[in-house]
């Protein structure tokens, strides 16, 4: 799967956003240095349509601290925002693309 950011989302429904979520964030995260120790759990957020689309997810680092990863994607601009919450500390905000696929200048 390639990972896009910018204008291109590299999703087209809810489901998609949602299943793509954890494998993304786990490569951002790993890339910066954190580990997980299991899984993310991701679910839609309240309100999201299928125009607005917004992803939360939860989990817990190896050193037992909890991480939320909160994903959004406007299908009419192709925008897409990700945010990464360590311990409740902003570990990256408002990214414009997340995981392996994503270009340095991002």
């Amino acid at each position: 799967m390639l990972l896009t950011g910018g204008k291109e989302l590299p999703y087209k429904t809810q489901s998609e956003m949602r299943g793509a979520m954890p494998s993304m964030a786990a490569a951002e995260l790993k890339a910066r240095g954190v580990t997980l120790a299991g899984p993310l759990d991701c679910e839609g957020v309240p309100g999201w349509t299928n125009q607005r689309l917004r992803v939360s997810c939860t989990g817990t680092t190896t050193d037992k601290k909890p991480v939320e990863v909160l994903g959004s994607g406007q299908m009419q601009t192709q925008d897409a925002y990700y945010t990464i919450l360590v311990d409740g500390q902003p570990l990256v905000e408002n990214l414009a693309c997340m995981g392996d696929g994503c270009q340095k200048d991002e």
